[in-house]
């Protein structure tokens, strides 16, 4: 099941982002279930949210992916969310 993780950053959240950002690659590519991500830019051009396309069994696994997150785990986020998605192209 594809999952899509839209998640927004808490306003003034960029030092927290840039912090964290090892571990959270890190745990992108050690939990394997990352098939797409990247960051979303502001009108800056500075980080300000994640698109994460999660390859998971259930909504359940998830969430739980999502509760891990080295990002999560800092604060960094004001709004998360999670959908089911079909890859077209």
């Amino acid at each position: 099941m594809l999952i899509a993780l839209i998640a927004r950053d808490k306003p003034g959240a960029l030092e927290i982002r840039t912090e964290n950002r090892e571990k959270h690659l890190a745990y992108l590519k050690e939990t394997g279930v990352v098939s797409q991500a990247g960051p979303l830019l502001g009108d800056d051009g500075n980080m300000c949210g994640s698109l994460v396309i999660l390859d998971v069994e259930d909504m359940a696994a998830a969430e739980a992916w999502a509760e891990n997150d080295p990002y999560a785990k800092a604060g960094l986020f004001e709004t998360v969310e999670l959908i089911p998605w079909k890859k077209v192209i």
